[in-house]
């Protein structure tokens, strides 16, 4: 199984270092902020403003193991590479195939999420799905265009994106002040549900992720990729507890989870009460920009980790197949494309996120375990950065609801199974 691929067979690195902390950006402000904050804050109450943290505090670990090891290998595939490199077989197909099961089911929630705002945006009581499924083909066929063009795309999601949730935060703030809805700020549940909920919000950071995912396509990769991920972590970090603050203080943390999952929509519903006339609407344009930027973004790195797998072979090997500028995975960037729109089909916004939580989790644990094995030349930061990484990401997998993680378990003995009969079918080849 081919560890390298040969220069006919690698995409062409077009990045740097703006278009790469744009494209982590895509990839983290999107969802989480627009969706997540309000379901953590069904289950923690206020106190999920502290899980925000916790949160940022693994990601931030996990980060900077992803950085050292995208630095030294920057190869399309992240963690998936990682795990045949600095450890097994197995391990490395486990990043592989938990990266695809978790963020296939963040790539549904995102396209759910961009329906229900356009639908609240434009007043309609529609279903999401048909527009969902709309989505999900478009970004699909941009996704076709190549990293430079697609990027471009990004640059410009991104930017009217941060632009409404600064807008959102200057607005609410004197709601926020006015109204104070903080208390009581831990729930009946207690930590359980404060650990629950930062297993959920450390989903919302990972799209960093991505950087490391599509590092083939990164120039100087080993200067590039640290940076861009710290200033990823620390502007959405910002972000998140700026427009949580407000969100929560404004109108409460019951009636912020109320608005999240009847409307899939709920900042926009929160700035309608703030006496700021025209804000609902820019960010109900930011967050449908968001779901976008989030939604294209996932499409490449699936499409970038399948690509990784079907050059060794644990996947099928059409998948690894270029178009002819050496630029996108045709074939990759279909399958993905219609593995969302199953899950689109037979979702629901709660349950799509818990799952890529638990999933996540046990990919970034991998990560940091592969991190832990670095030659020291190699190495950028010090080991208890991917001890506290590994530690945290395994203990936060199983806070999420027990038929989610079971269901996650048994996603990978059916990963594991595939694994066998790929190994054995290219033995006998």
């Amino acid at each position: 199984m081919a560890s390298t691929p040969t220069p006919s067979q690698r995409l062409r690195p077009e990045l740097g270092l703006i278009g790469t902390i744009a494209l982590g950006l895509g990839s983290i402000v999107g969802t989480g902020v627009f969706v997540s904050i309000g379901i953590g804050a069904g289950i923690a109450g206020p106190a999920v403003l502290v899980a925000i943290a916790i949160g940022a505090l693994v990601a931030l670990c996990n980060g900077l193991s992803s950085a050292q090891l995208a630095a030294s290998h920057p190869l399309s595939g992240g963690t998936y590479q990682y795990g045949y490199e600095y450890a097994s077989p197995a391990i490395g197909f486990t990043a592989g195939w938990m990266f695809i099961c978790a963020k296939s089911a963040t790539a549904a929630t995102a396209a759910m999420g961009l329906a229900g705002y356009l639908l609240n945006a434009l007043d309609q009581a529609a279903s999401i799905t048909p527009v969902a499924l709309a989505a999900v083909l478009v970004l699909t066929l941009i996704s076709l265009l190549g990293i430079n063009r697609t990027n471009k795309v990004n640059i410009a999601i991104v930017a009217a994106t941060l632009c409404s949730l600064l807008a959102f935060i200057f607005a609410g703030t004197p709601s926020a002040l006015h109204n104070l809805h903080l208390t009581p700020f831990l729930g009946e549940q207690g930590w359980s549900a404060l650990l629950q909920a930062s297993a959920l919000m450390f989903v919302a950071y990972t799209g960093y992720g991505r950087i490391a995912t599509l590092g083939e396509e990164v120039r100087q990769p080993r200067k590039t990729i640290p940076r861009a991920i710290i200033a990823v972590l620390l502007i959405s970090m910002m972000l998140y507890i700026g427009v949580g603050a407000v969100a929560i203080a404004a109108v409460g943390s019951e009636a912020f989870y109320a608005a999240t999952m009847d409307k899939a929509a709920p900042l926009k519903v929160i700035a309608h009460t703030f006496d700021a006339p025209g804000i609902s609407w820019l960010l109900a344009l930011g967050a449908i920009t968001a779901m976008a930027g989030v939604l294209l973004n996932l499409i490449l790195g699936l499409s970038r980790v399948l690509l990784a797998m079907g050059r060794r072979g644990d996947m099928p090997r059409a998948l690894a197949r270029l178009n002819r500028d050496q630029t996108t995975p045709s074939i990759a960037v279909v399958v993905v494309g219609l593995a969302i729109t199953g899950l689109v089909l037979v979702g629901n916004i709660k349950t799509t996120w818990s799952f890529s939580a638990f999933t996540i989790l046990v990919y970034y644990a991998i990560t940091n375990f592969c991190a832990l094995r670095l030659p020291a030349d190699q190495r950028l930061y010090p080991r208890w950065i991917a001890i506290v990484g590994l530690v945290a990401c395994l203990g936060l997998a199983f806070f999420v609801e027990r038929t989610i993680w079971l269901s996650g378990l048994g996603l990978l003995l059916l990963g594991w199974c595939w694994h066998r009969v790929a190994q054995h079918r290219m033995a006998n080849n």
